[in-house]
């Protein structure tokens, strides 16, 4: 301000004048500027739609689906961990040195497969003993017979001889059954999962060696509410997704079903098994799907239509382009779909992405169209209720 300075020749009153009139001007052409800002018809700044049309200043953005007829399956979800339920630990039934292993982590076993060896020479020796003890009384009581029969040996003397011989022959069938355990099996089919042992260890008794896993049936456990205890049975068809193989299901079904709810939980177990699956394993971790009812040709719309913050089912859909709330009853869920039991007709546009911008009687603008559904009979009035 230091540049504007009175000069005593002017009077005051001209310059308080001159100054009123500078600021009216400057404040009427400020306002001619506000409203020649707004767009005209033509104007590129204007926001036109895909087509080249343009998009009214209060309409709202949105895209739609259309009602149609679908099947629809109703089921229920879980997850659960694969166990294998034949599952065997293979221990050595006698002691010594391992000599050979005839089986590694991987391989593939038949139930009786012999799976290692152990030293049997010490074993093999005892039953040589008793069996040279048992030849040795059944000739000892052979000649009790003869003896007796000719009345030179009393009959205690021979069942003495007899009693001897049995006790003996149960002692080599006892070194010949410790002499077979040499032979380490496999007690049922299955992969070896785990070897525990090496050749040349020292095998105590009882200790284990491998353990033998059946691949081919495994189950998952769910822990279902006891609200699901009338929908779901044994037989019931399952599907399975797993994290480690994308992008497939496996098949399989309900295998059996607990008549007992735990009170703690309030949920019931459910047993599914999957049949000759290779790539599955024990200890995966597994989606489930049982589904337990099937409807087929069916009004369906997306679940991303369903109002999330109302007390009611509804959705909004698009007549006159305008939203118009429509309170909905529903049916299954299925996936990224819902039954639609009264309230909607078919080819009804419903609007899945924007609806919380909007309210009933707002009006919109769909930015893409939903392909046309054919009108059949069936659709040309709301489905029935539940």
């Amino acid at each position: 301000m230091s540049q504007y300075r009175h000069n005593p020749s002017v009077p005051v009153w001209r310059l308080v004048g001159a100054i009123a009139v500078t600021a009216l001007a400057l404040s009427l052409g400020a306002c001619n500027k506000g409203s020649g800002d707004a767009p005209k018809a033509g104007d590129d700044s204007a926001k036109l739609d895909k087509d080249g049309k343009p998009i009214l200043p209060d309409s709202v953005p949105v895209e739609v689906s259309l009602v149609a007829r679908r099947s629809i399956a109703a089921s229920y979800a879980g997850t659960a961990s694969l166990e294998a339920p034949q599952e065997a630990q293979v221990v050595a039934k006698t002691s010594g040195v391992l000599l050979q292993l005839l089986a590694e982590e991987g391989d593939s076993v038949k139930a009786g497969q012999v799976l290692a060896r152990i030293d049997p020479e010490q074993t093999r020796l005892e039953v040589q003993r008793q069996q040279a003890t048992v030849n040795k009384l059944s000739n000892n009581y052979r000649r009790s017979k003869e003896l007796l029969a000719q009345r030179l040996v009393s009959t205690d003397s021979s069942d003495q001889i007899r009693y001897d011989l049995e006790s003996a022959q149960a002692s080599l069938d006892m070194a010949k059954l410790q002499l077979s355990y040499t032979n380490i099996t496999a007690p049922i089919g299955g992969v070896i999962a785990q070897r525990m042992v090496k050749a040349g260890n020292l095998v105590a008794l009882n200790s284990p060696v491998f353990r033998v896993v059946n691949t081919t049936h495994l189950e998952g456990v769910l822990n279902v509410p006891e609200r699901e205890t009338g929908r779901l049975k044994a037989g019931l068809p399952v599907r399975m997704a797993v994290d480690a193989v994308s992008g497939k299901f496996f098949e399989g079904k309900v295998d059996r079903i607990s008549p007992v709810v735990d009170a703690g939980s309030g949920t019931f177990r459910v047993v599914c098994a999957f049949e000759n699956a290779a790539e599955l394993r024990p200890g995966m971790f597994g989606r489930m799907e049982i589904v337990y009812d099937q409807r087929a040709d069916v009004l369906t719309l997306p679940r991303t239509a369903l109002l999330e913050d109302e007390g009611e089912s509804a959705v909004y859909i698009v007549r006159n382009k305008k939203a118009v709330r429509v309170p909905v009853q529903l049916g299954y869920m299925d996936g990224e779909l819902a039954e639609v039991r009264s309230g909607l007709r078919l080819g009804d546009q419903v609007i899945t992405a924007g609806k919380v911008a909007v309210r009933d009687g707002t009006l919109v603008e769909v930015l893409k169209p939903a392909s046309p559904v054919p009108v059949t009979t069936t659709g040309t009035k709301p489905a029935a209720g539940k």
